[in-house]
């Protein structure tokens, strides 16, 4: 019997007990899985995970932290605004794929190219039994696109535009997004290396935004290879390199600093320049001047001026978008390696998604935008139920058919013996049919 194992973020979640009265234990080091079988004396207390302590696992109701039900109508107005985004993804020649759930692990962590980092942290992963390789279930699509790109649509004329919508599930959620499973919608662009590419991603993004309702979003801009090209001149180990990676996240000026001296590189001109892009946050046309002003290396300058350019492209394409930029920003840019951005509204948490530069496993130049339908939706306001017509016991199927097509919304009785009108209140219709038409659902009906 071949063992199944999940595992995710450095734990085994499960172990598979065997018929010889062994249990399947799972060792992992360097990145390698161990399976041993191991004798089984005395029966084990199941592995259970840990829980807030309000939670009651008596309650069949209860899902893990971080997954939750959509009830309606808000998941009839999530299928609705993916919709409406993919129509706008389709106008502009965006043709749309559907990836699996799950597949081979080393399809969806990312290449490390140019900066870009792994998403091996975010994702549960789990042990094929048919072809005993670990697999693992996506954190993210975009990834799954470019596997398709160079693997299925290799032929096909570049640049080649593609959309996607679906689920994805991840092992952590954050402070701004404690969701672990949610929806995703977007759009890759690959084998287009120019600034055009760029401000085509962001522009559409903008635009199908608009469609689902949220007129207004503001775009930070960065770009994860700035920092990197910065800390090749400084010859740090991994961990201090990842360790002042986190400071410049959290625009910890001091403990930057401390880590610098530490390292006895602060007074180097890539230890001054770290520093200086802790405070060159804000409007992008400021940050631009700034970064400007900052003693760069080559490759660190060649982003600013990319920054510089794809801005000055969405000024002529969006005028009215609002722009900021964050050039040390990286939480969340884990396989991006060049110009990227996350999408904002005032006052909704969360961010409404990111998007950016990457290269994909075969060596293409390619850019895109995932849009988180969570974070939307909290834009959103409540979606009304429409006009609901409820038809009496009775009422012929071809008469309901008609009213559906005229754009009602039927709900038929399916009891001779009830109240229709207190029955289509319960059922919160807007009418109910009398005589052959629709009447008003009030008190005096």
């Amino acid at each position: 019997m071949h063992p199944a194992i999940l595992y995710a973020g450095g734990f085994v979640y499960a172990f598979h007990g065997l018929a010889d009265g062994t249990i399947v234990s799972a060792g992992f080091s360097d990145s390698r899985l161990c399976v041993l079988g191991v004798p089984l004396p005395t029966p084990v207390k199941p592995f259970k995970p840990r829980a807030d302590m309000s939670d009651s696992f008596d309650n069949g109701a209860l899902l893990p932290a971080g997954l939750h039900d959509t009830l309606p109508p808000h998941a009839a107005q999530e299928m609705a605004v993916i919709s409406g985004i993919m129509n706008v993804f389709r106008a502009s020649g965006y043709e749309q794929v559907k990836p699996p759930l799950v597949e081979f692990e080393s399809t969806l962590v990312g290449n490390g190219t140019n900066g870009g980092g792994s998403l091996a942290g975010q994702m549960f992963r789990v042990m094929d039994p048919v072809s005993q390789r670990m697999m693992a279930v996506r954190a993210d699509i975009t990834l799954q696109v470019a596997r398709i790109a160079e693997a299925r649509l290799a032929d096909e004329v570049r640049p080649l535009r593609l959309s996607y919508a679906g689920e994805i599930l991840r092992v952590r959620g954050n402070q701004l997004r404690p969701e672990r499973q949610f929806a995703q919608v977007g759009l890759e662009l690959i084998g287009a290396a120019g600034v055009v590419a760029d401000v085509e991603v962001v522009s559409l993004a903008a635009e199908a935004l608009a469609a689902a309702g949220v007129s207004r979003p503001t775009v930070d801009l960065n770009s994860p290879a700035l920092v990197t090209n910065i800390l090749a001149q400084l010859d740090l180990d991994a961990t201090t390199a990842q360790d002042l990676r986190a400071a410049l996240d959290r625009k910890d000026g001091d403990s930057t600093g401390d880590i610098l001296r530490c390292q006895g590189v602060a007074f180097s001109d890539a230890a001054k320049a770290l520093c200086a892009l802790i405070e060159a946050v804000g409007p992008a046309d400021k940050v631009i001047r700034e970064l400007n002003e900052i003693q760069l290396p080559p490759d660190a300058r060649a982003e600013v001026e990319r920054l510089s350019t794809v801005v000055a492209g969405l000024r002529a394409a969006v005028p009215d978008l609002p722009l900021t930029l964050d050039p040390v920003e990286y939480r969340g840019f884990e396989y991006h390696t060049g110009v990227s951005f996350t999408l904002f509204a005032e006052g909704v948490r969360g961010e409404l998604g990111r998007g950016g530069r990457y290269i994909t496993g075969a060596g293409e130049a390619a850019t895109g935008v995932t849009l988180y339908m969570d974070s939307i939706l909290r834009a959103l306001p409540t979606p009304d139920r429409g006009d609901r017509l409820y038809l009496p016991y009775g009422t012929a199927f071809r008469e309901g058919a008609a009213f559906r097509e005229a754009g009602w919304i039927t709900v038929a009785a399916i009891s001779a013996d009830e109240d229709s009108a207190e029955c289509a209140r319960r059922a919160e219709c807007s009418h109910l049919l009398i005589d052959g038409a629709p009447a008003e659902v009030g008190d005096d009906t």
